[in-house]
């Protein structure tokens, strides 16, 4: 159940971080950066390419610094966007449609593929993803649920 921020307003409050969850990829968690200054959310991919005009095909890698673990997703084409990274620099990139689910809500959000080697989250889920759903406290981090402790082997 999402943590309420208060009586007077039912909306869940999310960190500046959060572990979230893209259920249609298959992807149980992943560490995502809560950005209400980016417009778009962004999710690190490589291997991009198109299956026909309407559905792409890509690699996921939820794990920061690792490539273990990778998940291969499709997703309905939405768009192609040109958008400004925060270096300044602007890059055309597809935009899909994706199922994502924090704090026990489930949504379907558009999220533009790109490269984020050299940023510090795999994802980025921006304001327009948490618009209307959510509040942002910019000091808490991780306020929803964590993940589950994997299992070690012997």
């Amino acid at each position: 159940m999402p943590v309420p921020s208060s009586p007077s307003d039912p909306r869940p409050v999310l960190g500046w971080r959060e572990w979230i969850s893209l259920p249609g990829l298959g992807v149980p968690w992943i560490k995502a950066k809560v950005d209400t200054g980016a417009r778009s959310s962004a999710l690190h991919v490589t291997e991009v390419e198109a299956v026909d005009s309407e559905t792409v095909r890509f690699r996921v890698h939820p794990h920061q610094r690792r490539t273990d673990g990778s998940v291969v997703g499709r997703a309905r084409l939405v768009d192609h966007r040109s958008v400004r990274s925060s270096s300044g620099v602007a890059e055309e990139r597809p935009v899909v449609e994706l199922e994502v689910a924090v704090g026990g809500l489930r949504w379907p959000v558009e999220v533009t593929l790109t490269r984020r080697d050299d940023m510090g989250f795999r994802m980025l889920l921006g304001r327009t993803a948490v618009r209307g759903r959510f509040l942002v406290d910019p000091g808490g981090s991780y306020l929803q649920r964590h993940p589950p402790t994997p299992k070690r082997d012997p």
